[in-house]
């Protein structure tokens, strides 16, 4: 049905923000920003063909330049956390923004990839749109210039499609991922609590205060994190469990047992109020389950109250401190190396279960 092109405001900078809204006929919609590559809106439909936004966001441009939650946004050049914020290459030392607790998150919370205007392409033929960044050689702290982009498509099988790809001139690190807040309720319907969750990993990255990892992948088996068959989430996000009492909640690492390389459910979210799922699919070796326990309370898109737990993160990724590992699997890419990644959010509807 076509993609719709509005102004979205003007950045901090002096510079014009757009919203680019996609409609597919079979009721599914996104709407995108290319300030931060941002997905801004989700709209699926239900079997009635009510229409319902699944992701938590914002109404204005100036409140994604704050963000402090990064809803929605394309997290890069690396997402989630390094330890001591810094890593070693070849002999060289790297140091990044201690913007958490002397670690790094995200890459950088004002200047990362979710805080930049990205140059748009939209492939109307594809119900599609291209965001491309060229990364300067030492921005945020990392090596080489890095030409960056990601796709977001909207699929018939109600699905959206996020495809990433990048290539730098110096080895250097490429582990992006998107950080959208899911409540299959509706973005404005309380917490996530009461949904079920499954994720398909037999091991987690064992963490330490801080969220930083210690290095070990923990069988899941015996303990809240054995989420390989679904289980509502409020029943164990508050276990009296060390690794829960660390990060206050579900916000943890999961070894994937499917193929790395290959595109494959890794995770499935199912709402039975909303009558509705969510499978996750990716390539990639791990994703990060946030169940949004750290959301302060806040307004929303609509006037919306956001409070915490509101909205669950699945964050498909290399693992957490996968740079000062020698036993996980590395982001790393030579120069010239191509990075290529995809994830795709698949929404059923209780009727074609």
């Amino acid at each position: 049905m076509g993609i719709r092109t509005e102004k979205f405001g003007i950045t901090k900078d002096g510079r014009m923000a757009h919203l680019y809204t996609v409609t597919k006929d079979n009721g599914m919609e996104m709407a995108l920003t290319d300030f931060g590559a941002i997905l801004v809106r989700l709209f699926v439909p239900d079997k009635k063909g009510q229409r319902t936004d699944v992701v938590l966001g914002y109404d204005s441009l100036a409140e994604y330049e704050e963000n402090g939650c990064f809803f929605g946004a394309t997290i890069g050049r690396n997402a989630n956390r390094i330890a001591g914020a810094a890593f070693t290459l070849d002999g060289t030392t790297y140091h990044l923004s201690a913007n958490e607790n002397k670690n790094n998150l995200h890459s950088d919370r004002e200047n990362g990839f979710h805080k930049v205007l990205w140059e748009t392409e939209l492939l109307e033929q594809e119900d599609a749109v291209k965001f491309s960044y060229l990364s300067a050689d030492g921005e945020n702290g990392f090596p080489g210039t890095l030409r960056v982009s990601v796709t977001y498509k909207l699929l018939d099988e109600d699905a959206i499609e996020i495809s990433y790809q990048g290539v730098s001139d110096k080895k250097t690190v490429i582990n992006l991922t998107n950080h959208s807040y899911f409540n299959l309720k509706g973005h404005d319907a309380g917490n996530i609590c009461d949904t079920k969750i499954k994720i398909l990993a037999s091991g987690f990255t064992e963490l330490l205060e801080g969220g930083i990892p210690t290095g070990q992948i923990l069988p899941v088996e015996g303990t809240p994190m054995d989420l390989r068959s679904l289980r509502r989430i409020g029943d164990t996000i508050d276990a009296d469990w060390e690794q829960l009492r660390l990060t206050g909640g579900y916000d943890h690492n999961f070894a994937l047992d499917t193929t790395f390389g290959k595109v494959e459910k890794i995770a499935e979210v199912v709402d039975e109020q909303a009558e509705l799922t969510m499978e996750v699919w990716s390539d990639l070796p791990g994703v990060q389950f946030y169940a949004g326990n750290a959301i302060v309370p806040q307004t929303g898109k609509g006037g919306a109250r956001y409070e915490k737990r509101q909205g669950l993160c699945l964050e498909t990724q290399y693992f957490p401190n996968h740079v000062n590992e020698p036993n996980f699997q590395k982001a790393i890419f030579d120069k010239g190396e191509v990075y290529q990644t995809k994830t795709l959010y698949k929404f059923c509807r209780s009727n074609q279960l």
